[in-house]
């Protein structure tokens, strides 16, 4: 591209699930749409998402016979935001959420499958949902969505794979966990990996997109359908505007020289947060973490180039959220090439037959919570002056059926993960305490008195296994009463570190429910509007529920694109 300027309706900044979500629908409405995206590939931390959405009211509830007054989501938010509840930003989403997700379905090719058992997190919070209330992708073959998404999409987060394959939550992740124990489960787990090694031996990567691959893959199919224009390698450098104030461009600095686009309509920024911003992790973000004390999810391509954008023409970012960022614990694998993997515990917490402790050896929350809600929990119980950190704990009979991290269950071998130390062996609790450096004491009294309740089905110091979203947590085949309970005797024991980690950022740009950017006196700064991260979260810095970051940023860029696309008429 030649360094003269060139003009669209409208500039996106970034090509997350908000980015996409703006583009595509604008682009419907009749707009011209470029979408500029500083890595090489295209998708951000949403294609190395699970890819869920938080929609309540969606058509695919209603299809099952589950209509929903919003009155019910909206109360069960209201309890859980407190005095982080935005009436007008939480009835913008509820009321449009629906019609998104319809949208897409309908008219793009993006398609869905129904979230129908997954319950929001705090079930004993008045209006929380037992389930119907999200959407995720439907798993597609790159091969359909053809090779110009294959040149455009972020590969698959290995250390969320099976060998580079995806699993999906639902169905084809309890298979997954029953190969061992159902001959139906074993087929469907032979052919998925028969599949993957012939798609790696042709097509050098994996052919079977789920998650937030498959989200990305086809929002990317859907914009290119649209034709909206995709510029990767390229980073915003600068905020263009006229005299008035009015944003009207932006500056870019593509693989080969800077150049100007000019905005008629507008900018949208979406460039995924700041995670990897150190200096404002450090003034944020609690503890005052640097480069080896938090480990995101996010690409390296998240340092706050949007938030810096906006505030460069007078935007500002919201400090007042209950937490600046979102939280997920993490544990660390160190691979011979000298690379350090991310891996997040999702899965493994929530399982019957597993605790977390911290270094005196004692629980300090409920571990089927929400995976902010562990790690929130171990960065304020950690005294002061000691590592942030915890381990999860198992023995020798959940090893065998559930996966700890990284480390899956039999048949593949746990061998290369002792050897590696990511994995830690101990004959007896108390010698696993002592070479973790845990109060031994500590240990040995937590697990006898966790599994005392276990075998009654109880937790009786933080009441784990009873919501519908601890119970779905669990294993369906646990031998004891409660899904979400085992007892931990049967050496050896097994122990993983975990370490706080993030899957993005809750602390955005102050926005109003049109994703418009304002001042300093809430006033929209004419031109430039924020989705996604970029955009401060509408749910102030809580987490309710599976789906909060991708379902708003899907739903107000779906109300961000539909907005401009009507300006552009006019502009």
């Amino acid at each position: 591209m030649s360094d003269q300027s060139v003009t669209y309706d409208i500039v996106v900044i970034g090509s997350g699930a908000g980015g996409l979500s703006t583009a595509i629908t604008a682009a419907r409405g009749g707009a011209s749409v470029l979408v500029v995206e500083k890595a090489d590939v295209c998708g951000g931390a949403t294609a190395w998402s699970g890819g869920w959405m938080w929609t309540p009211r969606n058509l695919f509830a209603h299809a099952d016979g589950v209509y929903e007054d919003r009155s019910e989501p909206r109360r069960y938010l209201e309890n859980r935001l407190g005095d982080n509840f935005d009436a007008a930003k939480v009835d913008a989403l509820l009321d449009t959420a629906p019609e998104m997700v319809e949208f897409f379905e309908k008219q793009t090719a993006l398609q869905f499958v129904p979230g129908t058992k997954i319950a929001d997190i705090h079930g004993d919070t008045p209006g929380a949902g037992t389930g119907h209330r999200s959407v995720g992708p439907k798993p597609v073959s790159l091969r359909t969505l053809g090779p110009d998404v294959a040149r455009l999409l972020r590969r698959q987060l290995y250390e969320t794979s099976f060998l580079g394959m995806g699993i999906m939550a639902g169905p084809d992740l309890q298979a997954f966990l029953h190969s061992t124990r159902s001959v139906k489960a074993f087929g469907h787990c032979a052919v998925r990996v028969s599949k993957h090694m012939v798609d790696l031996a042709t097509k050098r990567r994996g052919q079977q997109l789920v998650n937030g691959t498959a989200l990305v893959g086809r929002l990317l199919r859907s914009a290119l359908d649209e034709g909206v224009k995709i510029q990767t390698g390229t980073s915003a450098t600068a905020l263009v505007t006229d005299d008035a104030g009015r944003v009207t461009g932006v500056r870019l600095q593509g693989p080969r020289n800077a150049y100007t686009v000019h905005a008629r309509a507008g900018v949208v920024l979406a460039t995924g947060g700041f995670t990897h911003d150190l200096d404002r992790r450090r003034e944020l973000f609690p503890r005052n973490p640097g480069e080896n004390e938090h480990w995101t999810l996010t690409p390296s391509t998240t340092t706050g180039d949007g938030i810096t954008l906006g505030e460069s023409v007078g935007g500002r970012l919201d400090t007042t959220v209950a937490s600046p960022v979102a939280y997920c614990p993490v544990s660390l694998v160190h691979y011979r090439n000298g690379k350090t993997g991310v891996f997040p515990h999702i899965l493994d917490r929530g399982k019957p037959g597993v605790i977390g402790v911290l270094a005196d050896g004692r629980r300090f929350v409920n571990e089927a919570l929400g995976y902010h809600d562990y790690t929130l929990a171990m960065v304020e119980k950690v005294p002061d002056g000691h590592e942030v950190c915890s381990w999860l704990i198992a023995d020798a009979r959940y090893l065998r059926y559930l996966p700890l991290g990284m480390s899956k269950p039999f048949p593949i071998p746990t061998l290369p993960y002792l050897r590696s130390g990511y994995l830690t062996k101990g004959a007896t609790v108390r010698e696993l305490a002592t070479k973790l450096g845990v109060d031994p004491d500590g240990l040995e009294k937590t697990v006898t008195a966790f599994n005392e309740g276990a075998r009654d089905g109880i937790d009786t110091e933080y009441g784990r296994g009873t919501t519908p979203f601890a119970k779905g947590s669990g294993d369906p085949d646990n031998p004891w009463p409660n899904p979400s309970l085992a007892p931990i005797e049967h050496g050896p024991f097994y122990a993983v570190k975990v370490v706080p980690g993030s899957f993005g950022t809750f602390a955005g740009l102050v926005t109003d429910a049109e994703s418009r950017v304002l001042d300093a006196h809430d006033q929209p700064i004419a031109g430039l509007s924020a989705v996604g991260v970029d955009q401060s979260s509408v749910m102030g810095g809580h987490y309710p529920s599976g789906g909060i970051n991708l379902g708003p940023a899907m739903t107000f860029g779906y109300r961000a694109g539909r907005r401009l696309a009507q300006e552009a008429k006019t502009a």
